[in-house]
This record gives C-alpha cells, structure tokens and sequence, in this order.
C-alpha cells in the first residue's frame, strides 16, 4: 500500500500555507514599497489618476537635526494610507505692515505624486516635479496638478515637493556654516530631487526624463539649482528646466553683515545670544519650535529687512550655491538640457512700497532696497529708467502697456504712474525679468536649448499666472487660453519642445483655427537675437477686479475671449528692455543679485 504522507509532501505543504498567508495579507491596491515604508494611494474617478499624498522623503529636521543636511527617513514598514498632505512647513511673511503670524510644523518634509492609471514599472512616463513658491518664507506642496495632467492627455507623472522655509531652512553665518549647513532648503529640494530619481519608476515615471518647475521663488530655486556646484551635475537630477518668473533676492554670503545681523537678532529673540553653556547654535537646537517660529517671523516682518523682503533667503555658500546667480549664468556653467522660461508684464507691484511719489522717495528706496548702491550708481539707475521728476496726477490714464510703446512699463500700468511705476518696474526687472533673461542665455550653445514668454493676460500680476496652468482659472482665463498655457508647459515636458499645434495655440472658438501661429513653432532664444512668445487674450467683457494692491484694475471674460499669441523681439520690448538688462547684469556685483 502507498505511503499517504511523506517528509517531501510535509515541506509541499508548508509552502503552500505559506502561499496562502502571503495572498491572505497581500497589500492592498495602489501600494507603494519604497524601501522604508509602504505607501497606500487614492484612486481619482473624475480625473483617472492616482494619487499618494504626504509621503515622508527625509527624516524630520528636529533638534539635533536643525540646520543639517537632510537624511532619509527611518524604516517604518507599518502600512500608510496616503490620501493627506503633510504638514505644512513654519511660514515666514515678508517685511509689511501688519503682517500676521502663522504657525506651522518643522516635520513638513513630504511630496506628493500624480500618477495616470495603470502605472508599472514597465511605463516611461515624463516626470514634472513642482517646487513652490512663496519668497523662500511662505508655501507648501498642496497645489492640485491633476487638471493640468488631464490636459495633456495623463500622459506624465507629477510630483509637488515642500521644504524648510523662512529661518529653518536659510539662516546663515559662519557658525551655521561651521556646525550645520547652510541653504537647508535647497538641499530638502535636491533631496526630494534624489527620491525622484530612486522612486518615481515604481509609480510609472522615467527618471530619465524629469523637468524640475517652479514660480517666483520656486523658479528662483530652479535658476539656482540650475547653476549649483558650477554646472557639474549635468542632468543627473532633471533634463529640463521650468522657471516661471524667477524672483532672485539680493543673495548675500553667509558671513555679510545682514545675514550675520538677521542671525544675531534672531538668538536675541530667543534667549540663545548669550546661553550660559555651550554656543548660540546648540541653544538654538535645544529651543522649543513655537518660539524659533515667532522669532523668525519677528525678524522677517520689521526692519531693517526692507518692505515687501523676506530676511531669509539663499545665500551664497560657496558650495552648492557657489556664488550670485548673475555670476553664474553669464559663466554658462549650468545644470539640465532645456529650459522654459517666462515672466508676467506686472511683475513688480507686489513687493515695493506704494508710497512712492517723488523722486527723492524713489531714491530713499533704491538705497534701502539695494544698500551697496553708491550715488553714482543711483544715478545711473535713474537715467536707465527715465521718467518726470516731479508728482504725477493722481487721475492720469492708466493702462497695460502693449509692450511696443510709446508707453512703456517704465511709466504705466494699470496699478500706477510715474515714479511709483518706475519704482515697480525697476523692482521687476532687476528681481524677476532680467534673471529670466539671463537664464535663457545661459541655456543657448553648448547642445542646451532655452525659449522665452511673456503672460500678458490683464491684469497679468506676479503669480496670477498659476491659475492658469495648474488651475483652477480665474475669470480672465478662458478655456482656449488656459488649453493652451496648459499645453506649452506639457509639450515641453514631454516632447522637449514647447511649440503645440495651431488649433491649440489660436483656439477652437477662433475664427481660422488652423492659422499658422508663433506658439505652434517657438523659436529658440539666442544671445543675438532673444525673442519671446507674448501669450495674450482678446475680446471678452470688461470687468473691474481688485489687484492685490487694492486697486481696481480692468480685466475682461468671456464670452468672446479669443487667444491672441504673439511674437516679439525680447531686446526692444519695453523700450529697450535688453539694454536696461545688460545695465543690471554690470550691476550685479554691487546688488548681488
């Protein structure tokens, strides 16, 4: 008779129990293992996309880990569902009357991914990862991609990232530098950059193919990183390059006299200025969170930081950020393969004060804003910037200039004249346009390619371009213009070119669709001769809205709004917008910007 059970049968056995138990606890769908822990997502119906929110890409920076590089996250293999973002990171405001306190939890550094359905590690997908902006001191990773992945076809992975702000991720001085790092927000950004590049294949993007994005301060981080440790990282962490309106601060070294100030006042306010053991770096480590926040947010938000300026921003480190970013890009020395990048025709009305009315008030704040200036450098700022002297009349027209002249930004808008418009344009221009400018150069030659726009839609104020984009869009953004804008970035991250067809670029509500149009083949920008896609409306109904000033400007909604995208000589824009930035590149040194 044959044996019923046998030893070989008793290990068949087991490995199917073991089978069973493994199926029994399978993980569930839209799980993650990232190696230190396991992340559950949510699946979108409305937009076909999943999405994981709050996933922990470095450790906390807590304590010990105050102003160090970050590290990764322990192993934590107790499933998470990830269907919330993280904390948001302690707000700074910038320098304004009556600027409010805002909490927040120095264990904010999480992302979020985007990815279409069906992701594998078998897809390539294109991977757009989004820094914030926010002047380096506001800001966090909740914006809501999908609207913008839905229009160009789910056919990219998107990832939002947050990182240190205000004092706990940019104080500097040389005991900074000594005993931790300095720049901690950028090195959380590079850091989130690294995950990308170990990561984002399990949710079905290619690595190969990442563009980093960013707005103001998240385009000034792009510039930076652009040009980071002298151009050597080539396009290890991204091939293309994002930058909408760069803001670049004044970036001081570590060891200026602001950064030293701003460190001083800072220990001052907590109590560390003279601990009774030990330094004021290990008393500022031993200091509760709450009261680093409102000592941060005290420094930034009064003088001598000036109006509308944060007073925590990236410095010059001489290792990472090696030196001033105009230094930089005029060096060629960058990092990545392709660049977009663009600014708004009002870029400059946020942060200068709008008292404004003489020259001598002009003056008093060119010397506040940008201290190493000498008179004759005023001077000379003045004469680039040529405008009335005296006070101009309060009811005088205002208007959106076309960008052709005869008026130009120098002495119009819709929010002013004069010298208070000088005063916003000048901010503009050497803050956010010209580094736009500069960046787009210092991508021209060498195998890199760089194309240049102009948002233009009224009223076309620093960051009312992201609604168009990432959504959801304002009155004044139709869903022809918004289809486009939405496209250029997304042609560009996906086929390495932002040009998009010509019904996209002209609209479906245009009377001739299939028009040749300058956004359906962009030029390249060149030293020799820059040009730039002015991205515009027409038609419409006007309206009055309120600019964050206050003032009532005019903006127009449809129906009847129509894509109205031009070509345009980037060097005479603006009455001779190219020369006055060749002025400030010469300036730099003095600025530094």
């Amino acid at each position: 008779m044959a044996r019923l059970w046998s030893p070989s049968r008793t290990v068949l056995f087991t490995l199917l129990l073991r089978c069973v138990v493994c199926a029994a606890i399978d993980l569930p769908p839209l799980t993650v293992d990232l190696g230190y822990g396991l992340y559950t997502g949510v699946r979108n119906l409305s937009s076909a996309l999943d999405v994981w929110k709050g996933i922990r890409y470095a450790m906390p920076p807590l304590g010990q880990l105050r102003w160090q590089a970050p590290k990764p996250p322990a192993t934590n293999r107790s499933l998470a569902l990830a269907n919330a973002f993280g904390p948001t990171c302690p707000q700074a405001l910038p320098s304004v009357p009556g600027a409010l306190f805002i909490p927040g939890n120095e264990d904010c550094l999480f992302l979020n991914v985007y990815a279409p359905r069906n992701q594998s590690t078998n897809s390539s997908r294109p991977v757009l990862v989004v820094i914030h902006g926010g002047g380096y001191g506001l800001g966090d990773g909740s914006q809501d991609l999908s609207s913008f992945i839905n229009t160009n076809g789910n056919a990219l992975v998107a990832v939002s990232i947050q990182y240190r702000l205000g004092a706990f991720g940019f104080l500097a001085s040389p005991e900074i530098k000594s005993r931790g790092v300095l720049n901690a927000g950028l090195l959380d950004q590079r850091f989130a950059l690294e995950w990308v590049r170990s990561h984002i294949g399990k949710f079905g993007g290619d690595p190969d193919r990442v563009t980093v994005a960013g707005e103001s301060a998240g385009g000034g981080s792009v510039l930076i990183h652009a040009t980071a440790q002298n151009g050597t990282l080539g396009t290890q962490l991204f091939k293309n390059l994002i930058a909408a309106s760069p803001w670049i601060p004044t970036q001081p070294y570590h060891n200026d006299t602001v950064t030293v100030n701003h460190y001083n006042t800072f220990s001052s306010l907590t109590g560390c200025s003279a601990p009774a053991r030990g330094s004021v770096f290990d008393c500022l480590v031993s200091r509760d969170s709450l009261l680093l926040q409102y000592a941060a947010n005290l420094v930034s938000t009064n003088a001598p930081t000036p109006h509308g300026n944060w007073a925590f921003i990236p410095v010059t480190d001489g290792s990472y950020v090696t030196g001033p970013p105009s230094s930089q890009l005029g060096q060629r020395r960058v990092n990545g393969r392709r660049l977009l990048v663009g600014n708004n025709s009002n870029e400059g009305s946020l942060i200068p004060p709008s008292n404004i009315v003489t020259q001598d008030d002009l003056i008093a704040w060119l010397k506040s804003n940008f201290p190493n200036l000498s008179d004759t450098n005023v001077t000379n700022i003045l004469a680039a910037y040529p405008s009335s002297r005296g006070p101009v009349d309060p009811s005088s027209a205002r208007y959106d200039t076309d960008g052709h002249g005869p008026g130009t930004a120098v002495n119009i808008s819709q929010v002013a004249t004069g010298q208070q418009q000088r005063c916003y344009n000048i901010y503009a221009e050497a803050s956010v346009i010209c580094p736009s400018y500069w960046f787009a150069t210092a991508f021209t030659g060498q195998g890199r390619e760089a194309y240049h726009y102009q948002y233009s839609v009224p009223f076309a104020v620093h960051g009312s371009d992201i609604a168009a984009y990432y959504g959801p869009p304002t009155d004044n953004q139709g869903p022809d213009f918004v289809t486009a804008f939405r496209k250029v970035y997304g042609n560009f991250i996906i086929n390495d070119n932002p040009s998009i067809t010509n019904i996209d670029a002209n609209g479906l509500s245009s009377a001739n669709p299939t028009k040749p149009n300058p956004a359906s083949n962009w030029p390249l920008w060149s030293q020799d001769a820059p040009v730039l896609v002015n991205l515009n409306e027409t038609g419409g109904t006007a309206y009055t809205a309120i600019s964050p000033l206050g003032i009532p400007v005019t903006q127009f909604r449809g129906p009847g709004m129509f894509n109205n995208i031009t070509l345009a000589d980037a060097y005479q824009w603006e009455g001779g917008r190219g020369r006055r930035c060749d002025f400030w590149r010469d300036l730099s040194p003095l600025v530094p910007q």
